[in-house]
């Protein structure tokens, strides 16, 4: 597993995240973590925040609006180039 370390579980079962881990993550002292189990093993994320979601639902909605367009344009090109076609 790339970018795996170990680390000791304390007595009351603490685990410190590596400095790698917390850094590239955005992870500070205080910071929330969601803790899961999954097929056999812990997974530990960062939570998404509001802002986060937001952007990516901006983020898709733009995509979205640019797809929109293109086939807009595409098509007004079809029938540039095709002329009247008939209604069926």
């Amino acid at each position: 597993m790339a970018g795996a370390e170990k680390r000791t579980v304390g007595e009351r079962g603490q685990v410190t995240l590596p400095k790698e881990f917390r850094e590239e993550f955005g992870l500070h002292g205080g910071d929330e973590v969601t803790i899961r189990k999954e097929s056999g093993h812990i997974i530990i994320e960062k939570p998404i925040s509001r802002e986060d979601l937001a952007e990516g639902y901006r983020r898709r909605a733009d995509q979205h609006r640019a797809l929109t367009d293109e086939m807009a344009d595409v098509s007004q090109e079809a029938d540039d180039s095709l002329g009247d076609v008939p209604v069926w």
